[in-house]
């Protein structure tokens, strides 16, 4: 297990006798409890556990994850515990049922995804691994990029097993180790993402390398792996751990945890035939205007760059912000920066990219401690008249509600957000009894 679930684990354990406390102490917002809703908890068995990532939503409504744990046990994911799985759920009869479409065994197939899976044009579903595959210095393997292919024939039981295709294993070489991003695809049916090690500079041991930027591109039934960037630890910056964005010109827009003048930075990769040309177009100080983002990128209508930071700004919960560009750059402006940290966690805020909501112009995003009790928010941002105003929709209590919303939200067509918290809910994930996890759904009308 590399080092960014390494630390969200640590902090798991940290919080459990804090978590105890508030179950017995407090009952959700009266207010919030109107519109939030549970509509699956993770046992940390076939169904899974520890969803870290967020989801993705078809068009009937069918929602698709990705949990850590939980699924098959074996020795290589620490025996009782689970390497993973991929999950569906579907509405039937009014209510939401749980069909697991893999389960991840820790070998070449791959183990832990900590990032959502998307579709593919040709119906598949991608994603990644952190680990398993091969190569890395730990023996848990560098990670994988992986497709799942649906059943011919329609799946009626709870364990509805697609296709896994492994189309990339990491060595933890140039080609970069433990891919924590998601997949995304260009035009021209290309697959694009980040890995957090692996390139050229020991930034983090383990594994090698400060992480790169690749392109995975299909020909003849296999799968060609490039890697278009590998950063340095300097200026640059170093340890992606998010989705990369296209703009309309085809350009690469992407952030990293660390380095750059201090605190991580905002990417942009412009090719150049075959080569690929970085431009830091920001690098976080860690304070009034955040730092370590670990979220990606959006764009909205207008061209505009909208981000979040873990960490730093007013009271080091975290920061939302945008990069808008002009004849002479692109300039930083802070959208909202208050987020609560009472008890002072690093990487307490925003960690996930921000929905943008291209009919109404709103944000939406989540925090992973934010809130009265730090167990983390779901929130919204709305602008007007050049301001934008935060509202809290709505604040775990650590309970039966869940705990750490690390993953992004998905807006369906109702106006009704889902989402993932890894902790709470029940059961005892990772050897302690945090709880695995749950989805849940806001109802925003």
């Amino acid at each position: 297990m590399t080092a960014p679930v390494k630390m969200r684990f640590l902090r798991r354990i940290v919080l459990t006798t804090a978590l105890a406390l508030a179950q017995t102490l407090l009952v959700p917002n009266a207010v919030n409890a109107q519109t939030f809703s549970v509509i699956h908890t993770f046992t940390g068995g076939t169904d899974g556990g520890i969803p870290i990532a967020g989801l993705t939503i078809d068009s009937a409504g069918n929602l698709y994850g990705t949990t850590v744990g939980g699924g098959m046990r074996k020795p290589a994911c620490g025996g009782s515990f689970g390497c993973g799985v991929v999950f569906k759920l579907s509405q039937h009869n009014g209510s939401w049922v749980l069909s697991t479409l893999y389960q991840f065994r820790a070998g070449n197939d791959g183990a832990g995804p900590v990032s959502r899976v998307i579709f593919g044009p040709n119906g598949r579903l991608y994603g990644t691994t952190e680990v398993g595959g091969i190569g890395c210095t730990d023996n848990t393997g560098c990670g994988t990029v992986f497709s799942l292919a649906p059943p011919i024939t329609v799946c009626r039981s709870i364990i509805c097993s697609w296709t896994e295709t492994v189309l990339y294993r990491f060595t933890g070489a140039s080609d970069g180790a433990n891919p924590l991003s998601e997949v995304v695809f260009d035009r021209a049916g290309n697959l694009y993402g980040t890995t957090f090690g692996g390139g050229l500079v020991n930034c983090y041991v383990p594994p090698q390398g400060c992480g790169v930027v690749y392109e995975l591109s299909p020909s003849q039934g296999n799968w060609t792996q490039t890697a278009l960037y590998r950063f340095t630890g300097g200026v640059d910056g170093g340890n992606p751990q998010s989705e990369v964005v296209f703009d309309n010109p085809g350009n690469i827009y992407g952030t990293t945890l660390d380095y750059g003048n201090c605190c991580g930075t905002v990417f942009e990769l412009t090719p150049n035939g075959s080569q690929w040309t970085e431009n830091t177009i920001y690098s976080f100080t860690g304070g009034f205007d955040g730092g370590a983002p670990s979220a990606g990128l959006t764009f909205d209508q207008s061209g505009n760059l909208y981000g979040a930071a873990s960490s730093g700004g007013d009271d080091n919960g975290g920061t939302a912000f945008t990069l808008v560009r002009d004849p002479g750059g692109w300039n930083y402006g802070r959208l909202y920066g208050a987020f609560q940290n009472p008890n002072g966690y690093d990487l307490n805020g925003p960690s996930s990219t921000l929905v943008y909501d291209r009919s109404t112009g709103n944000l939406y995003g989540t925090t992973w401690g934010d809130g009265p009790l730090n167990f983390g928010s779901v929130f919204r941002l709305t602008q007007s008249g050049g301001n934008w105003t935060y509202t809290s929709l709505y604040d775990f209590t650590g309970g039966s509600d869940g705990a750490h919303p690390y993953g992004r939200v998905v807006l369906d067509s109702h106006g009704n957000l889902y989402g993932t918290a890894e902790a709470g809910g029940v059961g005892g994930c990772s050897g302690d009894d945090f709880g695995c996890g749950v989805v849940y759904k806001i109802a925003l009308n």
